[in-house]
């Protein structure tokens, strides 16, 4: 879907003392590349309609990354649908449906089959969305047991999870019960308890109602299940990923990945997908919002664009997912499900700062440095604005560290 433009790479022996470096000097080092996965997760996606789906969706780009070097699985994402062939999922242990499901026969089928040989799939909220079922009734009906959608809460909250089935792995470890992220909740058709296939995993707790700020989209009492598994396959259900959104503005309010024991439900169930078992610590929660810089500007993805190589840039704060970044465990900046990236791996003064694919290399650490500095610990440089300039537009560079303003950065908290 993107076509990456050459960049400089690094010999193996070379990248090898680099990592031999960063452990002598206290810098933390990318996971090797070398090192063959647990096992292989592929996100679809559209990104396209809803600002909380597609906010949600850049989020989901940006964590799984993050928990797959700290788990040991490998993570890819796609827009394309047409991946979705039986050829290619042949590759892959575990499908994720991001925020829609396959609509052509061919991808229907292809992941029929693929579920029906014990693949594994996890689902996020829209991906079970529809107002027919006839357009696929075995993933309506059988497979998620859901039948049609028939109402929603409104707003988006954080709500009380009952455990329900605290013996899945999936489940392993959680108290009875947890504390959710922000979303918007679905309700369906069909009651999943009379559902033999169905294993209810967490529903909404009775303390929690009344479910919705606006009364007329309230639920104030019912039994409504949040995430579930069907026993006759490897899949899990997860009825969140919708973020609280100012849609005037397009500004995300909140994070479907603020919940530590919502996040350990979902990798503890991401790595049974994968043939993995055993609880995990929860994983940490990251920073998301804009990056405060120089003369008040936000740090910018130009035009928004999620092609490698787009500059990152100083632009007027607007709130926009082009300005909503993601401070990563790894000590990286991601933004549109990608990474601030020193272009082809530079060390000059000068080097200009770019939106590239998440790649674990040096080229997009960042650590906090004196006087506010983000230092890129490959160049020993911190990332700085051009001139300096504080127009709209200037582009971000790195540079020796000079403890100016210029280089003085505010991170999201």
């Amino acid at each position: 879907m993107y076509r990456p433009r050459s960049r400089t790479r690094w010999p193996q022996a070379l990248l090898r003392l680099f990592a031999l470096l960063a452990v002598v000097f206290g810098l933390q080092a990318a996971p090797a590349h070398s090192a063959t996965p647990a096992f292989k997760v592929i996100a679809f996606y559209d990104g396209t309609y809803d600002a909380a789906h597609i906010s949600f969706v850049h989020e989901a780009n940006a964590w799984f990354p993050q928990a797959a070097q700290q788990y040991g699985f490998s993570y890819t994402s796609t827009n394309d649908w047409s991946q979705l062939n039986t050829a290619n999922l042949a590759n892959y242990q575990v499908v994720l449906f991001l925020d829609n499901y396959p609509h052509t026969a061919a991808q229907q089928q292809a992941f029929q089959t693929y579920m029906n040989n014990g693949g594994g799939w996890m689902g996020f909220h829209v991906s079970a969305f529809n107002t027919d079922t006839s357009d696929w009734p075995w993933y309506h009906n059988t497979f998620l047991g859901t039948g049609t959608f028939q109402t929603n809460s409104w707003g988006p909250t954080s709500e009380t999870l009952r455990i329900e089935d605290p013996n899945h792995p999936a489940t392993a470890g959680l108290p009875a019960t947890i504390t959710s992220s922000v979303s918007e909740w679905y309700s369906w058709q069909n009651d999943l308890r009379q559902n033999p296939a169905i294993d209810i995993l967490a529903s909404m707790d009775p303390s929690t109602f009344p479910v919705g700020t606006d009364p007329n989209q309230t639920w104030y009492s019912g039994y409504y299940p949040i995430v579930w598994s069907n026993r006759n396959y490897k899949m899990i259900y997860a009825n969140f990923g919708h973020n609280a959104m100012d849609y005037a503005t397009n500004t995300t309010l909140s994070s479907t990945f603020a919940s530590p024991q919502q996040n350990q439900l979902l990798i503890q169930g991401l790595r049974w997908l994968g043939g993995q078992s055993g609880p995990v610590t929860p994983p940490p929660t990251t920073a998301t919002g804009p990056i405060h810089g120089y003369g008040g500007k936000c740090v910018d993805v130009a035009a928004a664009s999620t092609a490698n190589g787009t500059a990152i840039q100083l632009y007027d704060c607007n709130g926009t997912s082009a300005q909503n970044w993601t401070v990563g465990t790894d000590n990286t900046l991601r933004a549109l499900g990608k990474c601030m990236d020193v272009t082809a791996a530079g060390t000059a003064n000068g080097t200009k700062v770019q939106l590239y694919d998440c790649n674990g290399t040096g080229s997009q650490v960042w650590q906090p440095g004196a006087n506010g500095s983000l230092v890129n610990p490959q160049s020993g440089k911190c990332l700085d604005a051009t001139g300096p300039s504080s127009a709209n537009g200037t582009r971000l560079q790195i540079w020796t560290c000079t403890g100016a303003a210029n280089q003085s950065w505010t991170l999201p908290s």
